[in-house]
Formats: C-alpha cells, structure tokens, sequence
C-alpha cells in the first residue's frame, strides 16, 4: 500500500538530492505514476524506490521521463487548433517579432503543429518558438522531430479537422517506418530545460500555450504558474490551456478576458485604471 507519507517523502527526497521539486503536483497523480512506474521495474515499496532512485541515476533518469512526460499527438483535439488559427494567429501578425512560448512541450508533437500553423499564415519567418520541458529525454525526442510512420494517418486527420490549408504530408519526409519532420519547421525553435514548478520568467511572449500540464498540479502550484505566465505576457497577450483547465482558481482570473471559453483560450487584459473623483 502507498501511503501519503510515502509520497511526500519521495518527492522530498528527489528534491533534496536532484533538485527536481514535485511536491506540489496533485497527490493523485504523482501516486498513480510512481505505482506504475514500480509495477513495471518490480519494485515493491516506496522505500525501496526511494533507496533505488537515490544511488541509481540511470534509473532516476527513467523515473523522470516516465513521470513527467505527457500524452500529445500532432493536432491534438483540432477544435483547438481551428479557433486557434481564426482567433489568435491573425492576430500575432500585427507584431513585428512574434515570440511563443509552449511550456511542458512534452516530445515536440505540439510545437511542430504550432509551426506549421505560423507557416501556413505566412507567418513563421518572424516567429520565434521557445519549447520548453522538465524532461529532457522528452525534449530530445523534440529536438530530432523523428515520429513514428504509423500515427500518420491519426496526425493527418486530426490536421485536416484543424483546418490545414495543405497536404500534411508535404511537412513530413517518410524513411522506413518514421516520419521526419521537414528542417523548414525547425529553424526558429529553441528547445530549452524549464521547471515550472522552480523556474522564473525568461521573456515576454505574445503567445503561451501550457496544455493538459496544469492538471497534474496541486491547485497552490497552479496558480503559481498563472502568475508566471501573466508576468510572461506582453500586453493584450494571448494564454492557451487545456480542455480540462482553467483559471477559475486563480487569483488572475479577473485579469484575462475569454477568446474562447469552450478551446480555454484567454487575452491578458490591460491592468484596469482606478476612477479619479
């Protein structure tokens, strides 16, 4: 059985030891990863990871990657995408730089169906992408932007649901049983290590997409990553959550406007004045 107890002290200890601090992800889902992760290395109690994980860094290595990277796919959930590109895009276009941050970017499926919308509006020349992960072996997956051939056919029909103006595989180099990304897609992304949960502000962004990330959160640590991402935004700066997040908790809630309350997708408002009398 794993306990509370348990868990808090893992998390304490991979804090203190590697510097990863997961203890404000939401108990649930920290407890449902670390058992998964012990049924499938047959490891019997908590304790006895807690010793494995603290001697053994290629092991701990394993345990990061299977404990922070998220489930994505290429245009995942289209409807998002489609209100992404008819309410936000267009508008990135009055910038002159237009600077976007994909925060828990996971293996790069996100970032790549981002590109390709800039492109499309003719707009990826002047855009910058950062990408960011706490998984670097993730990020790695990212950065090659080698998938497997077989999701294809899924990735395609979620494109066409988006509303893709092209052939999708006209972004894509097929080579045996993997699907290369096109270079084109890669030239203006930055691939970078970012912890949510420790780590600061970098920049200013017109654009800040944080998808199904929150979820694995406690709700402190959620609102914590609200403000980081406000004090992220540029004026009138859009912010795009997942379809089972939201602002509702955050003490920034009164501080964006809904683009499209059903997509999660926000506009950061300017701060409001105080009436003279």
């Amino acid at each position: 059985m794993i306990t509370s107890a348990d868990i808090k002290n893992l998390l304490e200890s991979i804090r203190f030891k590697y510097g990863y601090d997961f203890t404000d992800y939401a108990e649930a889902s920290a407890t449902r990863r670390i058992a998964q992760f012990m049924k499938t290395n047959r490891i019997g109690t908590v304790p006895e990871l807690e010793k494995i994980l603290l001697r053994d860094e290629e092991t701990f290595a394993r345990f990061i990657l299977e404990f922070t990277v998220n489930v994505t796919e290429m245009f995942r959930d289209p409807p998002f995408y489609k209100s992404l590109r008819e309410n936000v895009i267009k508008r990135l276009a009055t910038y002159p730089v237009i600077k976007i941050w994909i925060a828990g970017c996971s293996t790069g499926e996100e970032v790549y169906s981002m590109a390709i919308l800039l492109k499309e509006e003719g707009l990826l020349d002047r855009s910058v992408i950062y990408a960011t992960d706490i998984n670097q072996r993730a990020l790695q997956t990212a950065r090659e932007g080698v998938y497997r051939m077989s999701l294809m056919k899924t990735y395609t029909s979620n494109y066409q649901k988006a509303g893709g103006k092209s052939t999708f595989s006209d972004y894509y180099t097929a080579k045996y049983d993997s699907a290369l990304i096109d270079k084109a897609l890669k030239q203006n992304i930055v691939f970078s290590i970012h912890n949510l949960a420790v780590d600061k502000s970098f920049n200013e962004f017109q654009l800040i997409l944080c998808r199904n990330v929150l979820i694995y959160f406690n709700q402190s640590l959620q609102n914590k990553v609200i403000n980081l991402f406000y004090d992220s935004l540029s004026p009138f700066g859009f912010l795009a959550l997942g379809n089972k997040e939201s602002l509702l908790f955050s003490d920034k809630q009164n501080d964006f406007a809904d683009v499209d309350k059903r997509e999660r997708i926000y506009r950061k408002e300017s701060k409001k004045r105080v009436a003279k009398t």
